[in-house]
Parts: C-alpha cells; structure tokens; sequence
C-alpha cells in the first residue's frame, strides 16, 4: 500500500495534545504525501503569541480543521476546513447542478459558493465568526485564550500535590487537565488491581451527585488503560478562580465517603 495522507493533530480532545508538526511536514515533504492538520480544538491557540508555538508548522500543511466555536468561543457552529490550494475544494466537490447552479446568470458565477463547499446549503459560520472578530478584535480574542490558559494553569497547580488528587497528565499542554480524586478510605488500598477498579467508579458517582444537587458538572472518560478520570477543559472566558475553588471542594465534598 502506498501512503497518501497524514494526519496530525493540534489539540486531542481528552488530553489537548500536540503532535510535533514540523517533524511530520518534513517526512510528508520527502515522499510527496498530503499534510492534514486537525486543529478543531487546538487552532485558537495560534491567536496568542505566548502560546502559538504549540502549532509550530502547521503553515506547512496541505489542509487544515479548525473549530472557531471552540476555544475562541465562537456561537456552534463555527467550522472552517482550511486549504492551502486554490480551486481544490470547489474541484472535488462541484456538480454544477442545474437546478441548483444555473450556468447562465447575469452576474458573477464565483459568487455561487454552494458549488464549492462540504455542506452547501448549510449556513454560512463564517459570518459569526467575523462579527465576533470585528467586535472583539485579535488583541481581545489573545486576551481570552491567555486568560482561559492561566485559568487551566491555576487549576493543575492547586490540585497538582492536593491530597486525594492524582494527575492523569503530569505536565498538560493545552487547557486540557486530566486527573483521579481518590476518595479517603481508598488513599491506602495495598491491591492495585482492586483499588483500579473501584476508582473506575469514583469519577462517575460524583458526577451523577453533581448533576443531582444541580452544583456544577465535569466530564470524565477512560482512556486505553487508564481507568475513569475527570477532564476539565478550560475554554470559556467567563470562568473564575472562585469557579475553580468550588469544584474542587465540590468533588472532595460528594466523593469522600465513596
């Protein structure tokens, strides 16, 4: 089988990882092969200047994927697929349908860009995002993610070596933090095997307590081998350091006795 595509990715969903972009242009670059970038999560980061170097290369790359509604807080939807080459897009995807595209019309048929794109119909997400742009501005809009960032920052420190805390991450690299609260009676549990499978139960019976007494919520997953862990992701601007405080206490509140 002959390679013909790579994928990278800027920002995974659990654990906001970054892969080595300008490692992986280079190996595209050698054997001809197509770079895609999917920044869904991770692309709002090039907006800040402190924290940009996580995409380092991606303006090598053939295509890319970027969320706007995520990290830069854009309304959902707000999807853009990014190509570096021009007429590809409308290429693959043209039909030229005549009922649909009529070929004879008295203006500009560039202007027809239904013919171009995925969704065609689909409204255009483009237009939200530029009324944000214009209201925030790009300055506004680095101040948001280095803001979001220094609040993901002040977490991982405060649970970092906080009793009953474990990071699944021990240094993150995004606004993604990772980690197991170890409830009290399980702190100094000798079987491993054991104490594996009753913390697999620990992150969703304090959710499903949360979610009861209507005080806050936090996701929580497996991931290979890793047993069930919370996941906060830091990515709305309106969040407070008092916001962080009290989950904490929250999940030391609902799962001490677990």
């Amino acid at each position: 089988d002959t390679p013909f595509f790579v994928s990278a990715t800027a920002g995974t969903t659990v654990l906001g990882a970054f892969d080595p972009l300008n490692a992986i242009a280079d190996i595209c670059d050698q054997y001809n092969i197509w770079m895609h970038v999917d920044a869904a999560w991770g692309g709002g980061a090039l907006l800040s200047k402190k924290h940009r170097s996580l995409l380092e290369g991606v303006h090598r790359a053939d295509s890319v994927t970027w969320n706007p509604h995520k990290l830069m807080g854009a309304l959902l939807q707000c999807s853009a697929l990014l190509l570096k080459h021009d007429g590809i897009l409308e290429s693959c995807n043209e039909l030229k349908a005549r009922y649909l595209f009529q070929q004879d019309k008295n203006y500009d048929l560039s202007y027809d860009t239904g013919d171009k794109a995925i969704q065609c119909g689909r409204h255009v997400d483009v237009f939200k995002l530029w009324l944000m742009w214009k209201g925030k501005g790009s300055i506004g809009l680095e101040t948001q993610i280095n803001l979001v960032y220094d609040l993901a920052k002040y977490f991982y420190e405060k649970i970092r070596d906080r009793e009953g805390f474990e990071m699944v991450l021990e240094e993150p690299e995004f606004t993604n933090i990772c980690f197991w609260y170890v409830p009290p009676r399980m702190r100094l549990m000798k079987d491993a095997a054991e104490k594996k499978q009753r913390l697999n139960q620990v992150a969703p019976i304090i959710k499903a307590r949360m979610m009861e007494c209507g005080s806050t919520m936090v996701g929580y997953q497996p991931l290979d081998d890793k047993v069930n862990f919370f996941r906060l992701v830091v990515s709305n601007a309106a969040v407070r350091r008092s916001d962080l405080d009290f989950l904490i206490q929250e999940i030391e509140r609902l799962g001490k006795d677990i």
